[in-house]
């Protein structure tokens, strides 16, 4: 695999540059392949090669070119062939916007985009790493709304923190048919045995956090979302249904 992937680099950087030949001459090693897959790879290099001529100034060598490499091409080609042809018509300059992006040199980056998209389809890998996968996987099962709302964010919670929380902003909401209170201040399950308590600023936590800060405290609890105080006199016990 190693090898495999310091092959594809050294495409991309070659096209990167500027330079065809590394590209070609993959095409050629794996044309069957690619035909299979129905890549129109070697096209997209070739007819970028001929607009390198005409920018050049070079359109007798274009011309030569074409009849070279465009004289047999499958019929769904025909219409893009038709259109870079055209370009010998025109100057490097024009205005024209359906033929100016043709001389855009960004179509350099959509060819290194092609190929590793038909490198990746050759060899059946994946176009994301394992490790993104996972990590997205894990991301979309924690994430809530409240992950992006301030005031109701958890420290224990990873989504919450960065940068996984901008990691999380595309991935879907967590799907869950059986939700769980979980107590603010210690991060444990509120249950039966750890039951919430309802402060009369109408923020909850859990039993064992709540008695624990007032024991500390002289029965005095300070709400750690807005740092008023209160007596764990006060405190009313939740009922979920």
């Amino acid at each position: 695999d190693i090898e495999l992937f310091r092959e594809s680099r050294r495409i991309e950087e070659g096209l990167a540059e500027q330079n065809f030949q590394p590209c070609l001459q993959w095409c050629h090693e794996n044309r069957t392949k690619l035909k299979k897959i129905k890549s129109t790879l070697e096209f997209s290099v070739r007819m970028q090669e001929f607009i390198e001529l005409i920018k050049g100034g070079k359109r007798l060598d274009a011309i030569k070119y074409s009849r070279m490499y465009f004289s047999s091409l499958e019929c769904h080609l025909l219409p893009d062939m038709r259109r870079g042809m055209t370009l010998l018509a025109f100057q490097s300059s024009t205005k024209c916007a359906r033929y100016q992006a043709l001389f855009d040199p960004a179509r350099w980056e959509s060819l290194v985009d092609q190929f590793r998209v038909d490198n990746f389809a050759l060899h059946q890998l994946n176009g994301q790493s394992v490790l993104s996968v996972v990590l997205q996987s894990g991301l979309a099962a924690m994430k809530t709304p409240r992950c992006y709302q301030e005031e109701h964010k958890n420290t224990n919670c990873p989504v919450c923190q960065q940068p996984f929380n901008d990691l999380a902003k595309v991935l879907p909401f967590q799907h869950c048919s059986v939700s769980r209170l979980v107590c603010r201040i210690s991060g444990k399950p509120m249950s039966d045995n750890n039951p919430p308590l309802l402060l009369p600023n109408g923020h909850v936590y859990g039993t064992d956090a709540l008695k624990s800060m007032a024991a500390m405290n002289g029965g005095t609890i300070t709400c750690p979302r807005t740092n008023e105080k209160f007596s764990i006199d006060q405190v009313q016990k939740v009922f979920v249904m």
